[in-house]
């Protein structure tokens, strides 16, 4: 029997205006994507599909026409009897869509794993394992980000990321100032997203100030795109730095090519960005041959991708705080199994998906 596939189109509402240096976010559109087989129509994979605007190569105003168009190409294919033939499923889709190749590797692993979203045989999914992960705290008012910063670490969160790059710098840096002295959390490690904010001058600059207050690390200082800039601020910088958006539409040979030439400290692997997992994956075993450390993060998906993301991450056993703490953003995201305590995210025991919520905004 042929497979079926359906397309469900969702609008995440942010809790509040998410800013970056970028801009303001308030809603970020979704499609979930469902597949079942023609002759078994109580067994459905789901995934998701969410170009991030800005950021995605694939992000457009005809993105769910691009989809339809892409899905056409599995017509006639048939149940997926192996892992094996799942990615070869999502060979037939283009690497410049790489929201949609993740959320096809996503819909058809649940539906071979029996639609129950298990996406890995992972211990995140099989035994409940729970992952550590950074508390975000977005752009806003100095005394916002201050109260926003208290309430991750009273919840028990050992890693900060900040989002710098759009207030004074003075003002950023009394803020992780802040962050060092409060309540007397001397170990707190701290991560600082730029979001390509500054120019090659500017980073040098900042990244002199930041290595005062022992920040872990930096996330993209400059603009991708600029190859020698960033080798240059990767070999001098006195704070690790982390290539980002830098790796976004990044394929075969020149993965290589970019790790070896820039020499990151870091690299961060968003997989709706980066082409799915077969494409993460390999950035993952090209950064472990060449010494580079990584962590994966979510990219503003609703439950349904990252609890995809929490199980592929954990596979690896990550020793890193990974940054998968995006999930409670929104006032409407899927209710799912999926928890966060004490600066750690697992699926509880006691609690149910609800997948209907997504038809019924529809």
């Amino acid at each position: 029997m042929a497979l079926v596939f359906e397309i469900v189109p969702y609008t995440l509402k942010f809790k509040f205006a998410a800013r970056t240096s970028r801009g303001e976010l308030r809603e970020h559109p979704t499609w979930f994507l469902k597949v079942w087989d023609e002759g078994n129509r109580n067994v459905v994979g789901y995934g998701e599909c969410a170009p991030f605007e800005g950021l995605s190569i694939d992000h457009s105003p005809d993105f769910e026409q691009r989809l339809r168009t892409a899905l056409r190409r599995l017509d006639g294919a048939v149940l997926p009897q192996s892992l094996a033939q799942i990615d070869k499923y999502a060979g037939y889709i283009d690497d410049d869509l790489p929201a949609v190749k993740f959320g096809l590797e996503t819909a058809l692993r649940d539906l071979f794993y029996g639609g129950q979203q298990k996406i890995f045989d992972s211990p995140f999914f099989n035994e409940h394992k729970s992952i550590d992960i950074n508390g975000l705290v977005w752009m806003g008012a100095k005394e916002e980000m201050l109260d926003r910063l208290e309430l991750k670490i009273m919840t028990g969160f050992e890693c900060i990321k900040l989002k710098i790059g759009a207030l004074n710098l003075e003002d950023e840096l009394d803020i992780i100032r802040d962050a060092r002295s409060m309540i007397g959390n001397s170990s707190l490690t701290i991560r600082v997203d730029a979001n390509g904010a500054y120019t090659e001058e500017e980073a040098k600059k900042v990244l002199a100030m930041l290595a005062e207050y022992n920040v872990q690390s930096i996330e993209q200082p400059i603009k991708p795109g600029q190859v020698e800039a960033m080798q240059r601020l990767c070999a001098a910088s006195p704070v690790p730095i982390a290539l980002d958006e830098e790796l976004i539409g990044v394929t075969g040979p020149n993965k290589r090519k970019l790790l070896e030439t820039v020499k990151p400290q870091f690299i961060v692997l968003k997989p709706t960005l980066l082409g799915g997992f077969a494409a993460t994956r390999e950035w993952i075993s090209l950064a472990e041959e060449l010494g580079i450390a990584w962590w994966v993060t979510s990219a503003l998906e609703s439950n349904i991708g990252l609890n995809a993301i929490c199980q592929f991450t954990s596979q690896f056993a990550p020793t890193l705080t990974q940054g998968l703490g995006t999930g409670d953003l929104y006032e409407n995201n899927i209710p799912s199994p999926l928890t966060i305590n004490n600066g750690c995210i697992y699926l509880a025991k006691d609690k149910h998906w609800y997948l209907n919520m997504a038809e019924r905004q529809a």
